[in-house]
């Protein structure tokens, strides 16, 4: 594939997941502003009193969302990288509406189609764009997340071509252990947190 132009950095998302207030406000101290994190419930716990006093902070969410989050997702998230079915995509919307706030949204292909991952398939992904087309979900991009014991160029090759086929810009796509490829590939946002923040301290 090109080059890149690199005068179109990707956007890196600092991957806050498991991490205090005070490690996220030393990156903001350092002039970081676009955070992501997994779940709608850790977020709350965290990120409101800091959108509130850095009104430049954008916070994306990038784990699995059940439907029943929609709402809180749609009031605090600046943008949702894992839309993967159609259900989600009208409870989005119907919240988007309600809140009077439109999110641009990733849909999350499982280009390795793993049992246990979230995403559509890739065979399904046509349907579902069609579908959020039609009620109007803002829909920028696509995302990924390649099998862990897999090279992961073919997949980041897979995201950037399907999105080439629906005209769609950015793609979210390549974390701490590879992030260089994705953006060789293409990522216009990479999610990294271990390279950033250290090793995860997951409770015992």
């Amino acid at each position: 594939p090109p080059e890149r132009d690199p005068s179109s950095a990707p956007t890196l998302l600092a991957v806050s997941k498991t991490k205090p207030v005070e490690a996220i406000q030393d990156l903001i101290d350092q002039g970081h502003r676009a955070f992501a994190e997994n779940r709608v419930q850790e977020a709350q716990s965290k990120f409101p009193d800091l959108k509130a006093a850095y009104p430049d902070l954008s916070l994306h969410l990038i784990g699995p969302l059940q439907t029943n989050k929609s709402k809180e997702a749609v009031a605090l998230f600046d943008a949702i990288h894992s839309v993967d079915r159609e259900k989600l995509a009208r409870s989005l919307k119907a919240e988007m509406d309600k809140q009077n706030r439109q999110l641009p949204c990733f849909i999350q292909v499982n280009t390795g189609e793993e049992d246990q991952k979230a995403g559509v398939l890739p065979q399904d992904l046509d349907a579902l764009y069609k579908a959020c087309l039609k009620i109007e979900l803002p829909i920028i991009g696509l995302m990924c997340i390649p099998p862990a014991d897999e090279e992961p160029t073919p997949h980041f090759g897979l995201l950037r071509v399907m999105a080439e086929r629906f005209g769609l810009k950015d793609l979210s796509m390549g974390m701490s252990g590879d992030f260089e490829t994705a953006v060789q590939l293409g990522a216009t946002y990479v999610r990294v947190g271990s390279a950033l923040f250290g090793a995860r301290d997951y409770p015992a």
